[in-house]
């Protein structure tokens, strides 16, 4: 069965992207440090962040300064994806599932590191849409923090 997902650049203090895919009635949520990849070599840090509602699947705008994540959120990809029983893969620490979206597609894996407990690997699959030269591109111009 075919779920939504959303990947969010947001520009916080630092620069991240927040994968959500919906799962049991909400969105599953982790923050990606530097982006998902499709580039199968590319392993990367999903930190586990807590679920949000499904409405906020199509969330655009600005969170103000002084709020949790203050800073610029735009959607940086979304569409659908397929995975066989989500809700118990993600518990028992691993998740295979195949994106359907604007700029990600094809399968991917995310697991759980091991004694770990918010740390997670995302990892492109080896298919017909992995590209070993991919690069990120943002949607949003990446703004220097300066600090005095």
């Amino acid at each position: 069965m075919r779920k939504r997902f959303v990947i969010h650049e947001h520009h916080a203090t630092r620069l991240h992207f927040d994968l959500r895919l919906e799962i049991g009635g909400v969105l599953k949520s982790w923050a990606v440090p530097k982006g998902v990849s499709m580039n199968p070599a590319d392993k990367r840090l999903a930190v586990a962040v807590p679920d949000h509602s499904i409405g906020y699947i199509d969330f655009e705008g600005t969170l103000a300064e002084g709020t949790y994540g203050a800073g610029e959120v735009r959607i940086w990809d979304k569409g659908d994806f397929k995975a066989e029983n989500a809700e118990a893969n993600l518990a028992k620490g691993k998740l295979v599932f195949t994106f359907h979206g604007a700029k990600l597609n094809g399968e991917f894996t995310l697991v759980k590191m091991t004694k770990q407990e918010k740390n997670w690997l995302i990892i492109k699959s080896k298919d017909e849409f992995a590209d070993p030269v991919w690069q990120l591109e943002t949607v949003l111009t990446v703004k220097k923090l300066i600090r005095s």
